[in-house]
């Protein structure tokens, strides 16, 4: 099976069980910033690994395949039995990851800037498309039966990438860099 088919070539493009819509549908934006998302994660995992840390490589695989999931679901243009629902346990347990690293952070007193460790700034860049990715699933709520869960569960997860880039950058020399405003 050749990769190109060329049916994308006018500007549409296929929902899982086949209707064709718009490539620019709210619908498939969703999807498609869901899709940056969980690629950017891959690289919080190459991270990861390339730390050593097998127990977040883990973790953040976990999430992908719930990501897999939420985009699935956004691709859908109706109900797909063989199809698994996201089960509000997983948001769960975002929130519980939250909690143990926030448990190991100094108190938030002001904005961080983005930067030392890498790492830290692959996830705050994992966190901004993550917000977008709520954001295109919103835009998208109004004209479908949208996935309310999956919503949800963006927006944890962008509270979890956040948490997890304070978390990183405290593990390191680099702490954080706090946003002051000058007068």
């Amino acid at each position: 099976m050749k990769i190109y088919t060329k049916t994308g070539d006018s500007g549409k493009t296929s929902l899982v069980g086949g209707e064709r819509v718009d490539k620019c549908c709210p619908r498939v934006c969703a999807y498609g910033d869901t899709d940056e998302l969980f690629s950017w994660l891959g690289v919080l995992r190459a991270d990861a690994h390339d730390a050593g840390l097998a127990e977040l490589d883990a973790e953040l695989r976990a999430i992908q395949d719930d990501l897999m999931l939420v985009s699935a679901h956004f691709a859908s243009g109706r109900e797909i039995p063989k199809l698994p629902v996201l089960d509000d346990a997983r948001t769960a347990f975002l929130e519980s990851a939250i909690d143990r690293m926030d448990e190991m952070l100094p108190p938030l007193t002001s904005f961080v800037l983005p930067g030392s460790p890498r790492s830290s700034a692959n996830c705050h860049v994992a966190r901004t498309i993550c917000r977008r990715a709520e954001r295109t699933a919103w835009a998208m709520a109004p004209l479908t039966d949208a996935d309310q869960t999956g919503i949800r569960y963006l927006n944890r997860l962008s509270d979890y990438l956040f948490t997890l880039a304070r978390f990183l950058g405290q593990k390191t020399a680099s702490g954080e860099d706090r946003w002051v405003p000058q007068k």
